[in-house]
Parts: structure tokens; sequence; C-alpha cells
């Protein structure tokens, strides 16, 4: 299959290109810079060049592909509305080219915001359902075009996609710690992040785009939920750092922009995943990859 990815130089997508590439598909990446681009041809596949604000070159890569896998999503959290327009603006483009094609149509999403305080399931619909929604509504803004001859697939993603090189969620609350001088949770720390491991992740990617039906929700998450306090005591023995308590309307002070969801308790359920898909999540858990260091060098 001949499969365009956006994202494709990311942290989620450089697993996921070898994956593809290791069972037979030809990939075209997404690339807006030189280092990407390079990035891409090492790792075996094509390059087109371009931009999520680019929406030509999406539709150029969506029309030339046999599947698209769409990760890239601006992380801008100070203006995080706007990231969510040029998200829609992008799904959309993808979208209205691969109509009529039954060419599948994968969209990251993720788990976080689904239902905070219970576990989410791939039958949990998201309520983000509007341009000025969350990530634009993407999820459901995408899953619409099912009726319109498009297999579209939602792979949402655990909070965590932890692995060596991981620079995300979890590297801040390191950065956060180093910078207070202590390791923090947010009150008894008995809320939950999901996780998964990077290269469990990938795989899920790949066989979603192989066998998930149209209008399928996947849920990429290893680990249904990792206490915050387990891992602020790992982080904690790691950096010889004293492990402390922040009340929840200290979050947001203590840890800025990631304390609000540092503070939610999100877990998430992959067991339908896993049989739909065949899928079983072999790698390192989150706990095991702060053990060994990953996060907490120097």
């Amino acid at each position: 299959m001949r499969v365009f990815v956006t994202g494709a130089s990311g942290w989620i997508g450089s697993a996921v290109v070898p994956e593809l590439i290791q069972a037979g598909h030809e990939v075209t990446g997404l690339a807006r810079s030189d280092e990407a681009a390079a990035a891409l041809t090492a790792a075996g596949a094509s390059v087109q060049r371009g931009s999520l604000d680019d929406l030509d070159s999406l539709r150029a890569g969506a029309a030339a592909a046999d599947g698209v896998i769409h990760l890239a999503f601006k992380h801008d959290f100070s203006d995080y509305a706007g990231a969510g327009r040029t998200e829609r603006a992008a799904v959309e483009a993808i979208a209205e080219t691969l109509v009529g094609t039954d060419r599948p149509f994968l969209l990251a999403s993720g788990v976080a915001l689904v239902s905070p305080g219970r576990v989410a399931t791939e039958n949990t619909a998201s309520s983000a359902t509007g341009p000025d929604s969350a990530r634009g509504g993407a999820e459901n803004f995408a899953l619409e075009y099912v009726d319109r001859g498009v297999r579209a697939i939602s792979i949402r993603f655990g909070v965590s996609v932890h692995g060596e090189g991981d620079h995300g969620f979890v590297s801040q609350l390191v950065t956060v710690a180093r910078e207070k001088g202590e390791s923090a949770y947010v009150g008894d720390g008995a809320n939950r992040w999901p996780a998964v491991h990077i290269h469990d992740a990938a795989r899920a990617v790949r066989l979603a785009l192989e066998t998930a039906p149209a209008g399928t929700i996947v849920h990429a998450v290893g680990e249904e939920g990792v206490s915050t306090r387990d891992m602020a005591e790992v982080i904690g023995r790691k950096l010889d750092l004293p492990v402390v308590s922040v009340a929840a309307d200290d979050a947001a002070a203590h840890f800025g922009w990631i304390g609000a969801f540092f503070a939610l308790d999100i877990p998430a359920s992959s067991t339908r995943t896993q049989e739909l898909l065949g899928w079983t999540p072999t790698g390192p858990g989150l706990l095991e990859d702060l053990e060994a260091g990953f996060y907490t060098r120097a």
C-alpha cells in the first residue's frame, strides 16, 4: 500500500514509518524542513515537502496514496484554538480528496479529555463536536466522512507515548522537577494517566491501517492508568529530589501549562482494540522507562 503520512518525522511518526516499511508498505512523508526530509530519506521513505498550512500539499499527498495516516498537529498551547482550526482544515483537505475512494484515513487523536474521571473506552464518544472545540472537533468531523466513502479511523493515543527519546509530557514533568527542586504530584496522586510504549503504538497504527473497519475508534493504550504519584516517586528517586504533594488549586502555578493535565484522572481501556486488531502491547511500561533513566539523564 502507498501510504501518505503527516507528522512522519515526529515522535510517533518516526516509529510508524519504519513499522510500515518493514511490513512492505511504501511511505511518503510530509516534510516542512530539510532536517525532516533527510530523516525520512534515511528511514527509506519518499518525501513530499509541505506543511499543515499548505493544504494543496495535503491534497496532493492524499490523492497519490492508497491510504493516509495523519499524525501531525500543532502543539501550540499558547494558541490552542488556532491549532484546532488548522487541524480541522487539514482534515477537511485530506478527507475531501478521499471521498468516494473507500481508502483508509487514520486520524491521530487522544484519550485525555474523552471522559475524565472514568475509564474511556473505544465506545466512548468524544464531546468535541465543533470547530471551536478541542482539536477543532477533528475526530468527529473525520468520522462523518464514513458516509461519503472514506474509511475514516480515529487512533486515540495514550497520554504518554513513551520510550527512549521522548520529549513529551513526561519529559516536561522531569523538567519541572529539576526547576523546582522537588518532584510533585497533585493531591493524593491517585489520578491516573494511560500510557503506551512507542513501538506498541506504531504497531497498532499499522494494524488499524490494514484491517480496521470504517468508523472504528482505536485506543493505542498499553496501560490503562499509571498513578501520577508513582510517576513522581520514580522521577524523584532518579533525580535524588524530595517527592511532595501539591494542592489542586496550586497545580497550574507549580507545573505551568501541564498542570491542568497532570491533575486529571483519565484512565483508558484498549480491550476492544486488542480484540479487533489482534494487538497485544509487549513493550516496557511507563515506570520501567522512567526507571531506565530515559527521561532523567543529565
